[in-house]
């Protein structure tokens, strides 16, 4: 009897997501991927004011702190036909933009770096070496040797103190760990120094948006006037900080993400040739130049990519009903036409009906449902979406910036481009968006300076603010492109109240279960893809992985275990 893996949850900054990996010797053959936690923010919209909305949908996650936000209100906006302002759309291009930089920063460090660096290895490494290999990949000043004994002296104090506090959950000494204890080290150190670094970076939301999380949005443009000769709006001060900010982002992306993932990557070449799975991308475009209405001017364009052919774009309708659709064949959900249909968002349900075991439980019976995530499918195929997908756009459309940062990546790690549809790959790109948007915010934020200097303060269009204008039915849908993948929120209107609201969001793309065909979820396309585990007990490589994707599950659930435990379990039957 071949043995099946259970590690749940999997995730270190959000915990209800579960992976039973079934293997065949110690190769996965088979994987399924169950959010744990129920989603049911659609349930509680229906009736409200859609101008509302997003203040709601906008609590779906606590992570990604204004992209539901942003997808609601672009949303209602669709419905209704409502214009903006270019300074509206150029602030929440740099507010979109920050999370992208912020979100790529924090998830590589402290969420996905942990499954390549050792961090109790650093304690051997030479401070001096540290200080001479940091300063051979960049020009970055913390590089000295006083900084790295610090660093180390901090480890050492945890590691004596009989924990390791923020860096507990993890397989070290794992032998599937290569870099040398100096690397590790640097790894360390820079983990830290995002932390302080995120900090700052996040001002960019409070300084737009009035706070952090979560920040504000309005219907119609942005919630914050530009006046500057105001202490109460956006003045020259709080110009010059958002300058500020993006200058730290640059160096910080520069000079310690960008250095620190090529030389990560040099000892891990090998996972350049596992992990795809799917094959399959999509983009739902974004971060306009000229209104949400002009696909031509999206600096993310739309498609879909299928079987990594890049010289073929397929078009993406959002409001085609033989295009996006979810199932629910292996979700704990029922639709009124059966569990085999596939309902596009505007007819979405969300009647839940769970079938599944009762908890705690050994395993799930995965030829029944076994999730709270639908499987989201485009003209039946299932996709990726993400930074890899995203890349894989630009560069197949010609960007110029993408091109040059690809071929720069796979030269230096000596890989052929195959590698990009990878574990590998798909780590890379992150890091190589991350630089591409912290580049295109000096831009947006140079047009809404010369706007400003121009005499063009108007952030807010009230023409359509009033229902009274409204049609008595109307429905839209508001996409975008979060830092996790594409993300689209469909709304129905009805005599000026929410009828009907559905949220395709980028971890149902990925995390979600098999369909009705049988097809996996990007998830367990992937791990299904060339994954051999070196010791069962430690499945480093399944969260190598998954982390990958930049899992969040918040997006796909929303209710919280009631006890508030953390509870982490490796099991193997």
């Amino acid at each position: 009897m071949s043995e099946r893996i259970v590690v749940d949850p999997i995730t270190r900054i959000e915990g209800h997501l579960r992976i039973e990996a079934q293997m065949d010797g110690n190769r996965i053959a088979q994987a399924y991927s169950s959010g744990t936690m129920v989603r049911g923010i659609e349930v509680i919209l229906r009736g409200r004011d859609p101008r509302d909305a997003w203040a709601f949908a906008q609590r779906i996650c606590g992570v990604c702190t204004l992209v539901h936000g942003l997808a609601s209100i672009r949303s209602v906006e669709n419905a209704l036909d409502y214009k903006i302002p270019q300074n509206a759309e150029l602030i929440r291009n740099l507010m979109n933009g920050a999370q992208y930089v912020h979100d790529h920063v924090m998830h590589f460090y402290h969420l996905h770096a942990l499954d390549w660096v050792d961090v109790v290895s650093a304690l051997d490494a030479d401070p001096k070496a540290t200080s001479e290999l940091a300063q051979s990949l960049s020009s970055y000043p913390k590089s000295s040797p006083g900084y790295f004994a610090d660093t180390k002296k901090k480890l050492k104090d945890f590691v004596e103190a009989g924990q390791l506090g923020i860096f507990a959950k993890a397989y070290w000494g794992h032998p599937a760990y290569k870099l040398p204890p100096e690397a590790n080290l640097m790894a360390v150190s820079h983990y830290l120094e995002a932390l302080s670094w995120q900090r700052d970076v996040a001002k960019l939301h409070t300084i737009f948006g009035g706070k952090n999380p979560h920040p504000n949005f309005l219907v119609g443009g942005v919630a914050c006037p530009i006046d500057l000769n105001s202490d109460s709006a956006i003045n020259a001060k709080r110009l010059a900080q958002v300058q500020d900010i993006i200058n730290k982002m640059q160096v910080f992306v520069d000079q310690v993400y960008i250095p620190d993932l090529l030389a990560i990557a040099s000892f891990y070449k090998d996972w350049g040739s596992r992990g795809e799975g799917l094959g399959n991308f999509m983009t739902y475009g974004d971060f306009p130049s000229n209104g949400m209405g002009d696909p031509s001017g999206y600096m993310i364009p739309a498609g879909a990519i299928l079987n990594r052919n890049l010289s073929e774009i397929h078009e993406v309708d959002m409001n085609a009903p033989d295009q996006i659709q979810e199932q629910v064949a292996h979700s704990w959900y029922d639709y009124e036409g059966g569990k085999e249909t596939g309902l596009h968002p505007y007819d979405g349900e969300t009647s839940l009906n769970y079938t599944g075991p009762k908890p705690p439980y050994e395993h799930l019976d995965v030829d029944q449902s076994y999730s709270w995530l639908k499987s989201p499918r485009w003209k039946g195929n299932a996709m990726e979406v993400g930074p890899l997908a995203r890349v894989l756009m630009l560069y197949g459309t010609g960007h110029d910036q993408t091109r040059e940062l690809v071929n720069m990546t796979l030269s230096k790690l000596d890989i052929p481009v195959e590698a990009l549809f990878s574990t590998l790959g798909r780590t890379a790109a992150r890091g190589l968006e991350t630089k591409i948007f912290a580049d295109a915010m000096q831009g947006w934020y140079n047009d809404l300076v010369a706007n400003i200097k121009a005499g063009d303060t108007r952030t807010f269009n009230e023409t359509s603010w009033d229902p009274s204008t409204w049609p008595s039915s109307a429905r839209g849908v508001g996409f975008m492109e979060a830092p996790r993948g594409g993300l689209a929120h469909w709304i129905v209107i009805e005599n000026q109240r929410i009828a009907n609201y559905q949220a395709v969001v980028p971890s149902t793309w990925n995390a979600g279960p098999r369909d009705a065909s049988g097809q996996p979820g990007a998830y367990e396309a992937a791990l299904e893809d060339n994954h051999v585990l070196h010791d069962p007990e430690q499945p480093v490589e399944i969260l190598r992985t998954i982390h990958s994707f930049d899992p969040c599950i918040a997006c796909a659930v929303h209710v919280t275990d009631p006890d508030g435990e953390e509870l982490v379990k490796v099991k193997v039957r």
